[in-house]
């Protein structure tokens, strides 16, 4: 059958409408003043905050010299040329930084915290702007919930949106770069451009992949101007304020780029090419290079850490997508739906082509390419949309009656999502869809952030009432344990030592580069935690100590 054109969207105008929404991410802002506290501090977040903090010396001293020599801390930071992370962009980390001063953070508990809930909150706003643009794509602000409320029972994605700083952030921002996209392409106004040119520069200072978002804005642009001759000569004329104005945004956002705009531009968006080349990854049960990933990897990673019932869906959607675009072509694209469609399949197939070919090296599974889920979601809500017309409208009761089968199932499926979410909790991320728990553990990475390590240390604290508890873990992860303790109350972290482990008392891991079992040697299994059958963490206690 045609692929349904949807009506025109319907943002929330009605009181009743606007209440709806309203409550739906009221909640989902109190649901992250509940929960921020849970999660432990994820692998880069250490080295997340010191970009931060390198960068705002780096402003201070541009700005207010004398100010910023004379703080209590200024000699221990290292300058920009001393900083590792410089092609990290610090548009969402340097005002999180400042923020810690306004607030009086200093406790690095306190400051964690602080952190993680304010991520969950432009996590919040990422999902609004996902939102919106459903929305408008789907016809419904009723629709634009379900893609929202999609995107938060996604497991992994949700317990990342505490702790995961450059990923999950960039997908908010990529998302309303995308929407301001498609709004500036409606209506090509001087305002609308300034709005686009906007978040894709602030888009690019989170992540450099935002880049893509210009190739999106150009090859789309001309899409638009092809079949609107009317808009063809404000188009251009808009294009060349958002070129300006972006690259504008990009190096204001970048204080690295400052001294040298387009060079270390180029520097810092090619070492993307070579990071991490030395790093090892479990993968169908093999260590093997980030260098050396099979072409299927992202792929495997995103079908099996997404809910079954969404790529079900997202399938339907695609097909339908692609049937209406090979039996109308032209007609097709001449539509604003079919040019949005196409949008969509380039944002999400465009990315994952080009790691392929480019063979770019990824790793920790898909987290790279988190950005393009949105797609994934909107292309699934379309799939649903559209198997749902076809069972309302069509007379065949077999069909109808598998219809009802297919909506219970898909029911059952997001329920058996939420519920593992909750009995996962605080450890979302080692949802697996459809893949025992005993062969997820054996075939792929486990707790690759890190986070156990905090339950394990305050287990280790809670047992042992020493003044001082040595502990130890491998050297290749200590600091795995270096973050675990940076939550703990200061006379808690007073009393831990962490130390090689011919010293300590207590071994930890969390099986990070390790993933096969422990011998004897290293001491007896006191404690440890399973999720849904994979063990993430264990306590050994040392012989003799």
């Amino acid at each position: 059958m045609p692929l349904p054109a949807p009506p025109r969207p319907t943002i929330p105008a009605r009181p009743r409408a606007r209440w709806v929404v309203g409550l739906f991410f009221g909640l989902l802002g109190m649901l992250g003043v509940a929960l921020h506290r849970d999660y432990g501090v994820g692998w880069d977040e250490q080295l997340d905050r010191l970009n931060g903090i390198i960068n705002a010396k780096y402003v201070a001293l541009k700005l207010a010299p004398e100010l910023a020599r004379r703080q209590p801390t200024f000699a221990e930071i290292p300058d920009m040329s001393e900083n590792q992370d410089v092609d990290h962009g610090v548009f969402f980390q340097l005002p999180l930084v400042v923020l810690e001063k306004v607030i009086g953070a200093e406790d690095s508990r306190d400051v964690y915290f602080l952190r993680h809930l304010t991520i969950w909150l432009t996590c919040v706003a990422g999902t609004y702007a996902l939102y919106r643009l459903a929305a408008r794509y789907l016809g419904s602000w009723r629709w634009g919930l379900v893609v929202a409320a999609a995107l938060v029972l996604s497991p992994r994605l949700f317990a990342e949106s505490f702790y995961n700083y450059k990923d999950l952030v960039f997908l908010g921002f990529f998302t309303f770069g995308v929407g301001t996209l498609t709004r500036w392409l409606r209506r090509p106004t001087w305002p609308n451009a300034a709005l686009h040119a906007l978040a894709v520069g602030a888009a690019i200072d989170v992540r450099t992949m935002g880049v893509l978002l210009i190739g999106l804005t150009v090859g789309f642009a001309g899409l638009e101007g092809w079949f609107r001759v009317e808009v063809r000569r404000r188009l251009g004329l808009t294009l060349a304020l958002f070129f300006g104005l972006t690259w504008a945004v990009v190096v204001a956002g970048w204080p690295y780029l400052w001294e040298n705009p387009v060079g270390n531009f180029l520097s810092a968006f090619l070492s993307f090419s070579r990071y991490r080349a030395h790093m090892l990854t479990v993968y169908f049960g093999q260590e093997i290079s980030v260098q050396r990933l099979p072409w299927h990897y992202a792929l495997v990673w995103l079908l099996i850490t997404t809910p079954l019932p969404y790529s079900v869906l997202f399938a339907t959607g695609v097909g339908a997508v692609i049937r209406q675009a090979l039996r109308q072509p032209r007609a097709w694209l001449a539509s604003a739906t079919g040019r949005t469609d196409l949008l969509l399949l380039a944002w999400f197939f465009g990315p994952l082509a080009a790691i392929v070919l480019l063979h770019s090296v990824i790793y920790d599974g898909w987290r790279h390419l988190y950005f393009i889920y949105p797609a994934f979601l909107l292309l699934a809500a379309r799939g649903l949309l559209v198997a749902g017309r076809y069972v309302r409208n069509t007379s065949r009761l077999g069909v109808r009656r598998l219809g009802y089968v297919g909506a219970g199932l898909l029911l059952v499926g997001v329920g058996h999502t939420a519920l593992r979410m909750i009995l996962d909790h605080p450890y979302q991320n080692m949802y697996y869809s459809f893949l025992p728990g005993s062969m997820a553990g054996r075939l792929f990475e486990r707790d690759y952030w890190g986070l156990s390590g905090r339950e394990g240390v305050e287990w280790i604290l809670r047992q042992d009432s020493g003044a001082t508890v040595p502990v130890a873990t491998e050297a290749v992860t200590s600091l795995m344990l270096h973050n675990a303790q940076l939550l703990l109350p200061p006379a808690e972290r007073a009393r831990l030592r962490m130390v090689p482990v011919a010293q300590a008392r207590y071994f930890l891991t969390t099986y990070r580069w390790h993933p096969e079992a422990y011998s004897d040697s290293i001491g007896r299994l006191v404690y440890c935690r399973r999720v849904n059958g994979i063990t993430i963490l264990s306590v050994y206690r040392r012989p003799g100590r």
